[in-house]
């Protein structure tokens, strides 16, 4: 049996090396216990395109329908579809089976509420409590949940996006659009999108086969033979997705990776444009929404690292926008998870809408370097780090919402524990890229 050490067992799911710490197994214990969680009920289920969630999906519909639950599989579907579907369909909850933007080997669970967001945490301990336990409610012989396929949720969801942007304006000005889809789920999506608003797409990877050509997370360092290719397409703006599209990143007209900080700033600025109103980001995304908040005279908060946490504040502010730094754009009219698909919409309609490239928009946005950096220490040791931290900086001015972030008037510097991974995340940001090296490597030495 494989070691369950190798599992990473959270609030939001579950993942690990499918044949070592994940295997149908716990798959199956996991939907159980989700299904334990809406004693019953319809739940929908899809999965990102890597090939062992065909596996997982079988272990996954048994858990479900073993807790009496009725299943609604939408196949293999990006995680912003999945919840859109939840509340199209009026169902209790979802799981999509997907490791995001890992590499090939993982997999793994994400879990929904009825609300179609990924589950807060509150929520998710009592299922994670289920789970621990093994206290699963078991349908009887008559009482088995059933399943049945769903093929429209990729229509509704590319139907809601329409019609948040000027989609004559955009096709007049003819935009020309590359697409990195890398064998993920967004690929069909993601080309339907462009193509209906004229973008004229090439599509590199677009078969949902998990056949990941570069490594899936997308960022520069991963993307060298994908920058070149917008420049030799002659095409506008290049757009890369995660493998279950709940990311993008973005590349500019002369092929210059703009990254997936700018995504979030990008679609902030035309959502401000159509209508003023709160935004909320996370503690370690890039001070230009600040800015960008601030031009518009609409309030920025900041949440705790995760979606979920994103989700809440938003709800809580009534937030027009909100999201994370990792390209993850949050818009309510669609709905409460990460989705490329308004992203691409929204930045496409801001192009169209003041007539500039993307590298003009980009020039005109504040300049920030931000650096990125994670080590392998214990996340229990990240109290005493931050006390540390502390005393090192005491001008600085100390944030301990989540982990330990300080601030001066012009950079930051943000150390917590990663919910997915027994790493701890040094974030640094600072006008000049030396500056935040320069403090990611100071907390690099006192680890």
């Amino acid at each position: 049996m494989p070691d369950s050490n190798d599992l990473i067992v959270s609030v939001s799911g579950i993942r690990g090396i499918v044949g070592a710490g994940l295997w149908p197994g716990p798959a199956l214990a996991f939907a159980a216990a989700l299904g334990t969680y809406h004693q019953g009920g319809r739940v929908v289920l899809s999965r990102d395109s890597r090939p062992s969630g065909a596996v997982l999906r079988h272990a996954v519909l048994a858990g479900l329908m073993g807790a009496g639950c009725e299943v609604i599989d939408i196949g293999v579907a990006p995680t912003p579809t999945c919840g859109l579907a939840v509340t199209r369909l009026g169902a209790n909850g979802a799981i999509q089976i997907t490791a995001s933007h890992n590499p090939s080997p993982w997999n793994g669970l994400k879990l929904f509420g009825g609300d179609g967001a990924v589950l807060p945490a509150s929520q998710g301990k009592e299922v994670k409590a289920i789970y621990d336990t093994g206290t699963f409610r078991l349908a009887a012989f008559d009482k088995l949940g059933g399943m049945t396929e769903n093929h429209d949720a990729a229509t509704w969801h590319l139907e809601r996006v329409l019609q948040l942007v000027d989609v004559t304006r955009i096709r007049s000005r003819g935009p020309k659009a590359l697409l990195d889809a890398n064998g993920g789920a967004g690929g069909p999506l993601g080309k339907s999108l462009l193509e209906a608003l004229g973008c004229r797409p090439l599509v590199q990877g677009g078969r949902p086969d998990g056949n990941f050509e570069h490594p899936p997370e997308p960022l520069a360092e991963n993307l060298q033979t994908i920058l070149p290719l917008v420049t030799r397409a002659g095409a506008d703006a290049g757009f890369v997705l995660d493998p279950d599209a709940d990311r993008l990143a973005i590349i500019d007209e002369s092929g210059r990776y703009i990254g997936e900080e700018l995504t979030l700033a990008l679609a902030v600025w035309r959502r401000l444009s159509q209508e003023r109103g709160p935004v909320v980001i996370n503690m370690s995304s890039s001070r230009v929404v600040e800015d960008l908040a601030r031009k518009f005279g609409v309030p920025c908060l900041r949440s705790a690292v995760g979606e979920a946490n994103v989700v809440e504040k938003m709800r809580a502010s009534g937030a027009v926008l909100g999201g994370e730094g990792n390209g993850g754009v949050i818009d309510p009219r669609v709905g409460w998870v990460r989705d490329p698909f308004v992203g691409m919409a929204l930045v496409l309609d801001l192009m169209a809408e003041t007539q500039k490239s993307l590298s003009q928009l980009v020039a005109e946005l504040p300049a920030y370097c931000i650096v990125k950096d994670k080590y392998d220490v214990p996340p229990e040791r990240v109290p005493s780090l931050a006390a540390a931290l502390e005393k090192r900086w005491p001008q600085a001015i100390a944030n301990t919402l989540d982990g330990l972030r300080l601030d001066w008037p012009d950079r930051w510097v943000h150390v917590r524990p990663s919910n997915t991974e027994p790493i701890v995340r040094v974030i640094a940001e600072a006008p000049r890229r030396q500056e935040a090296e320069e403090l990611c490597k100071e907390v690099g030495k006192m680890l």
